[in-house]
This record gives C-alpha cells, structure tokens and sequence, in this order.
C-alpha cells in the first residue's frame, strides 16, 4: 500500500509540474519541441572563496538524479553543466538566461543552450533545456570566511529539466 502512495505522490507531481508555464525570459526557441521532463533531486554543491577581500560560496556543481515521471532513474546531472541519459547520450550547455521565481527560497529558472553532445540516443538532437520549479538549492547564508576557505557545502535542491529537440 505504501509503495502504491509513493507512486502515486511521484506521478501526480509530475502532473502537477506539467502545468507550470515557463516565462518568456527562459522560453526554448520556435520550432523546437520538448522530449523529455525529468524531475531531478539532488544537491548544488558551493565552495567558500574570498574574490575582491570578500569570502562568499560559489557554485561549483550540481549532482543530481534524474527521474522519469513513475520515479525511475532516467540520468544525471553532473559539472559541466551535463546531463547524461540512462542509454549513455550525453550534453553540455551554457546558461543563457535566467528568472529568479523565488528569490531568497529557491535556485533561478534557466534556459541552457547545449554546446556539445556526446553519444547517440535520446540527448544526441537536444539543443536547448530549462530547469524550472526549483526547490531550494541557494548557498549558505553563513559559514564562509577565513576558518572555511576551499570548504565545500551540499546544499538539498529539486528542479524539472526540459529538454528540446527540433
């Protein structure tokens, strides 16, 4: 009964992000179609760095699963920024645009343009890709300085991914 509930919580949520409509901002470009939504739970992981005589954490990775809409592992999300699908395909992009849709509580909204792929399968026509309906995600609001420098922080972090194909 339980694994049913678990199930059903998983699809649902993924019903329940198919009805997010992206911002004009972050918008894939016409003519290109999604095939593939993965739901990714993970971490963004931040390093304490001093830039300017100022300490702050920077970004340095995502590490994330992603999962179809019945909860099955489907990929990766890794440095690069690359996002690697379960039949080995595989793509790097570049952020071009970003939307803070909860500022202070969750990581930007992003359209990504993939700069190189790797492999033939699902990710090999993949050109463009959002992360949207972030949950958490942000650097820690304290513990860098001079005691933490080249510390690594994991910070907890879900987001979909879109990807599109012509």
């Amino acid at each position: 009964m339980i694994k049913k509930i678990l199930i059903l919580s998983v699809m649902l949520q993924g019903a329940v992000h198919a009805e997010v409509s992206t911002p004009e901002q972050i918008k894939a470009p016409a003519g290109y179609s999604p095939v593939l939504t993965a739901h990714a739970k993970g971490d963004q992981i931040y390093q304490c760095a001093l830039n300017k005589g100022e300490y702050a954490w920077e970004t340095q990775a995502p590490d994330a699963k992603l999962f179809d809409a019945k909860g099955n592992i489907v990929g990766n999300h890794s440095a690069g920024p690359l996002w690697e699908y379960k039949e080995g395909s595989r793509v790097v992009g570049r952020v071009v645009n970003k939307v803070d849709m909860a500022p202070g509580k969750a990581i930007s909204w992003l359209l990504v343009e993939v700069v190189s792929h790797q492999g033939d399968g699902l990710f090999s026509n993949v050109d463009f890709i959002n992360r949207v309906n972030t949950q958490g995600g942000l650097p820690p609001a304290a513990g860098c300085d001079a005691n933490h420098l080249g510390g690594e922080k994991r910070v907890a972090y879900t987001a979909d991914y879109v990807f599109y194909a012509k």
